[in-house]
């Protein structure tokens, strides 16, 4: 497909439009309806999950804006596990159209990568659960093939939404581990580049996601 100035300024607008060192498991207090999270760069105290996301194309912050998927996912898990079993970090990098158009971020991606193995260092009996939404579901499955085997053994589970990749495998993590949300007519996940209705409404998923999240940490 041929990506005109008219087309990418169409997607540009549509995309805009939607908007520590090593502790033992302790209280841990945050805001999850902020557009910003990082509680594992922070040196939060480890908590029995931690949730690494991946924002969509032009949303703020390095989770998105409040009402969006992430944060909406975020405390679905947080009701679902409890509040203080849950550390959640965002992956901060550009989140830019020409990102998207290249397959999902390459710094972007190679920052999740990183995250999640300083989680185990950081936390080595964490539950690390890989989530991201559009353009973030393109950097998991990025990052997904950068983690040691060793990383790709412990990961928790994986939970996408919107995602450009749909059908296709996450690295090398068992699909036993891999919830993907894709709604009918969902363009984006056609393979397109369009943000349509169907593309806008996962955060209606997020309890259904957060089940799947409990039962694969064992809370």
């Amino acid at each position: 497909m041929k990506f005109t100035p008219a087309l990418l300024s169409l997607f540009a607008a549509s995309a805009t439009a939607f908007p520590i060192s090593l502790n033992l498991f302790g209280k841990r207090a945050g805001d999850l309806t902020l557009n910003t999270q990082n509680d594992l760069v922070n040196g939060a105290p480890c908590a029995p999950v931690t949730l690494i996301w991946a924002r969509g194309t032009s949303a703020p912050g390095n989770v998105g804006a409040s009402e969006s998927v992430g944060p909406i996912f975020f405390r679905a898990v947080a009701a679902a596990i409890g509040t203080n079993n849950l550390a959640v970090q965002g992956v901060t990098y550009s989140a830019s159209i020409l990102g998207f158009l290249q397959g999902g971020d390459g710094p972007g991606s190679t920052t999740m990568a990183n995250l999640v193995e300083q989680a185990y260092r950081q936390c080595p009996n964490t539950k690390v659960v890989m989530s991201g939404f559009s353009q973030g579901a393109q950097i998991v499955h990025n990052a997904a093939r950068q983690i040691s085997a060793a990383s790709t053994n412990k990961v928790a589970a994986v939970v996408l939404f919107g995602d450009p990749n749909d059908g296709a495998a996450v690295g090398t993590i068992a699909t036993s581990k891999v919830r993907v949300f894709c709604n009918d007519g969902d363009n984006i996940c056609d393979g397109g580049i369009l943000i349509l209705g169907p593309h806008t409404t996962y955060g209606n998923n997020a309890p259904e996601a957060a089940q799947f999240v409990k039962a694969r940490v064992g809370l």
